[in-house]
Order: C-alpha cells, then sequence, then structure tokens
C-alpha cells in the first residue's frame, strides 16, 4: 500500500507566504508556475473583496526532489483588496475545465493601486483590479506524487 508523502519526509515545512510588493509577489509567482485548477475552483467574494484559488502546485522548492518523484501539494491562493475581476479565454460556466497557471504578475497604476495578472496556459488570463497588493498562499494539503511522476518543462 502507498502512502502521501509529508513534509517532514524531505525536511520541509508546508508554505504561508504573503505579498505585498511587486517581489514578493514575484516568488509566489515562481512557486505556483505550472499550478492546476478546476474552474471551479476559483471564487470572488466582491463584498470582502476577496479572490481565491485552490491550486494543486508543483513543490518547486523541494528539496528532497532527489529521493522520491516530483510533488504537488494543495495550496490556496487569496488576493485581497480586489475591486473588480476580468477575464479573457477562461471559460465561463465549465467547471471541468482545467486551467494552468504560468505566471502572476502586478501592474501598478495610481500606487499602491494596479492590476494582478494571472497568465494561464492557452492564452487565458485573469486581471484583477486591486486597492494595493496584498496576496498570501498557503499549502492546505499534505504533498503527493504529481501524477504524471514529471516535472513541467517549458521549451526554450
Amino acid at each position: 500500500m502507498s502512502t502521501d508523502a509529508k513534509f517532514e519526509d524531505g525536511g520541509e515545512i508546508p508554505l504561508n507566504l504573503g505579498a505585498m510588493d511587486a517581489a514578493d509577489l514575484q516568488v509566489i509567482s515562481s512557486l505556483t508556475q505550472d499550478a492546476v485548477f478546476p474552474a471551479s475552483e476559483m471564487r470572488w467574494d466582491k463584498k470582502a473583496g476577496r479572490f481565491a484559488l485552490l491550486l494543486n502546485r508543483m513543490r518547486w522548492e523541494d528539496e528532497g526532489v532527489a529521493r522520491h518523484a516530483p510533488e504537488r501539494v494543495q495550496s490556496v491562493l487569496v488576493f485581497n483588496t480586489v475591486q473588480a475581476v476580468a477575464s479573457q479565454g477562461v471559460p465561463k460556466g465549465d467547471s471541468d475545465t482545467v486551467l494552468s497557471l504560468l505566471q502572476i504578475a502586478f501592474e501598478q497604476t495610481d500606487a499602491p493601486s494596479g492590476h494582478i495578472l494571472l497568465t494561464l496556459a492557452g492564452d487565458g488570463a485573469i486581471r484583477l483590479s486591486v486597492e494595493a497588493l496584498d496576496a498570501t498562499l498557503k499549502d492546505v494539503t499534505r504533498p503527493y506524487t504529481a501524477p504524471s511522476k514529471k516535472r513541467p518543462s517549458h521549451p526554450e
């Protein structure tokens, strides 16, 4: 019988990171590159000004990858102070569609306001208009072996 890996097996702990500026967001972007999620796992709470995603992210930070197959972990990515959400190439109402996150970037407009751009594979994108950059990334499950048993790769 196989069991899921534990953070303790690799000597690592679950991530719980915050981003308050573009440099912080670059760190979160690199850790969520190639994360996959069903379209049904996106939520915008307009009243609270919060946009959240439940991601299955690749554990790029995994120092134990030489000892075991690549792992993913479920993580919650939350953006606060969201005033508006727009999307392109994201099917609305199709909860079976699986999306792949490639990059997250912040474009400042009128400091500290701006736009957070989530770039998706297949030319999809989500733009969040925010009062200020305030994001968190938190692992919420134990790591599990990536179904493909491979790390994603991108042609250069």
